[in-house]
């Protein structure tokens, strides 16, 4: 499927030292663990793909880069271009997501989690709507039972979205942003003036926050089925997700190899 609107470039974040998955990411980057029948990593570019975004930047860290970039190679086999960009350091996803200001230029752009499973419909006409909107920034959210583990969604009596909460103790919804924002340059302004969280990071929920009050931040509820494959119990269910997909004819078949 090609875009019938502006450019939109691709982010996938593949950093972080996934210490919740420990002793499966001692020697190795966690978005090269296997989900059902290919890496995690797949999963993130596939959605990227399944919107005709065909510029991609990949974000590194941590643990086997190498064997990441040799794992993409240059994206062709994909149908992708795809670049590399390295992340010092675990400094939350808005950090990770302003290292890509140069990559990005003038384009809207679709960020998506590195760990981030998603079995569902295509988000090619979710991308369209955001780009033909008047919506600086947007995200995808879907009900768990486990909201305190994610950033978490705060509503009001007419259901729409007036704050996100880091990770609180005690969610006020079950209902939290999953791995996939779509944003606009400007967004990296924000990124640049945010002041890190009581974590230590600079979190994805305050550059959303900082267009709800002039309502241009843009929700939707994601219709398929999610995991983040961010800790054993959820690497699990991600694969379950994948292989019942597999058994419905859904799922595409695994991206060959790039040739020498």
């Amino acid at each position: 499927m090609l875009l019938r609107f502006a450019p939109m470039k691709g982010i996938v974040l593949a950093g972080g030292t996934a210490t919740r998955l420990y002793p499966l990411t001692i020697v190795t980057n966690k978005h090269l663990l296997p989900i059902y029948d290919r890496p995690m990593i797949y999963y993130p570019i596939e959605t990227l793909a399944s919107m005709g975004i065909r510029e991609v930047m990949v974000v590194v860290g941590g643990k086997s880069v190498g064997d990441v970039v040799e794992l993409l190679g240059d994206g062709s086999h994909f149908g992708l271009d795809l670049t590399y960009r390295y992340q010092s350091g675990a400094l939350g996803i808005a950090q990770a997501i302003g290292l890509a200001r140069d990559f990005v230029g003038g384009d809207a752009f679709c960020c998506v989690l590195g760990d981030n499973i998603l079995r569902g419909p295509s988000l090619a006409d979710v991308a369209a709507e955001f780009a033909a909107s008047e919506s600086a920034a947007g995200t995808m959210l879907y009900r768990v039972p486990d909201p305190e583990r994610f950033g978490v969604a705060e509503l009001d009596s007419d259901g729409r979205v007036i704050g996100f909460e880091e990770k609180p103790s005690r969610p006020k919804s079950d209902l939290i942003p999953i791995g996939v924002y779509f944003l606009r340059p400007d967004a990296f302004g924000v990124i640049e003036r945010l002041a890190p969280s009581g974590r230590g990071e600079f979190e994805i929920t305050d550059v959303l926050n900082h267009y709800i009050p002039d309502g241009r931040l843009f929700t939707r509820i994601y219709e398929g089925q999610w995991a983040d494959a961010g800790t054993v119990p959820s690497l699990l269910r991600a694969a379950e997700l994948a292989r019942d997909d597999d058994a419905a004819g859904r799922l595409a078949p695994p991206v060959p190899r790039p040739t020498a």
